[in-house]
């Protein structure tokens, strides 16, 4: 008997880790640096996957972002996002994976690669390359959570309960960034992969290389990385120093 107790309790441990998919996971917490990277969020990597992990319908945070209630009190409610590379010559070669709070692989996508030459467009081509396979996975959360320990996924089942008030579910607050004006006006002139922006010198002040998503841009401008976006109709590059999100404000002529 107590042979056959041990079995049924290996067999259900075994079961509950099959059934491991990303629809139990809500959250996906994107590192501010994978390990191949040199700097922070280099090339604008982890603000991209985020961005793509976010249009695939995960609520996902970077680094040190402030996090919701449920998430804060037990890290295993999300998946961790690694991004691998393997080198190869004239090849940028990219693998995502999403782990458990025990760094078991839940999903592993098809290898995204790119032949570019220039870098920052190498590395987003074979990110976007390396989403495919995710983006064709169905995906639709199916409310489960986790107790202290991952062990098995608890799906909390109400029995009719009577009505009570409705309450609102806690959302993670923005980071607050540090805010900078702009100087001057910068004028956008078209690249093959997006635009490069010049003052009235004119010299080259900064590199926006497209995205999926619209007045969304992979910036450089030579000195950070990061993100040049529209809010209200205006113009910002955010990237990271020092682990603070700063937030400039820019003028651009398109």
């Amino acid at each position: 008997m107590r042979i056959y107790a041990l079995l049924m309790l290996l067999c259900c441990t075994v079961s509950s880790y099959a059934q491991n998919t990303i629809n139990n996971y809500k959250y996906v917490i994107v590192p501010e640096k994978f390990e191949f990277s040199k700097e922070v969020n280099q090339y604008g990597l982890n603000t991209i996957t985020k961005l793509l992990l976010e249009q695939k319908g995960f609520t996902a945070f970077v680094g040190n972002e402030e996090l919701p209630a449920d998430l804060a009190a037990n890290k295993c409610n999300a998946l961790r996002a690694e991004v691998q590379q393997r080198k190869a010559l004239f090849v940028t070669n990219l693998t995502l994976l999403l782990k458990d709070c025990q760094g078991n692989i839940v999903y592993k996508g098809k290898e995204g690669k790119s032949r570019e030459k220039d870098f920052g467009v190498a590395y987003n081509e074979a990110l976007r390359d390396a989403f495919a396979s995710l983006n064709g996975e169905p995906y639709t959360y199916n409310g489960t959570t986790y107790t202290t320990q991952q062990t098995a996924p608890v799906i909390a089942v109400a029995a009719t309960p009577a009505p009570t008030p409705a309450t609102v579910t806690p959302t993670a607050a923005p980071a607050t960034p540090e805010m900078k004006v702009a100087t001057g006006t910068l004028y956008a002139q078209a690249t093959a992969n997006g635009f490069q922006l010049i003052d009235t010198t004119p010299k080259k002040v900064m590199t926006l290389l497209k995205t999926s998503a619209p007045d969304y841009f992979i910036a450089d401008n030579g000195i950070n990385n990061g993100i040049v976006m529209k809010k209200n109709g205006e113009w910002y590059f955010e990237y990271y120093k020092d682990n603070k999100l700063i937030s400039e404000k820019l003028i651009i002529k398109f």
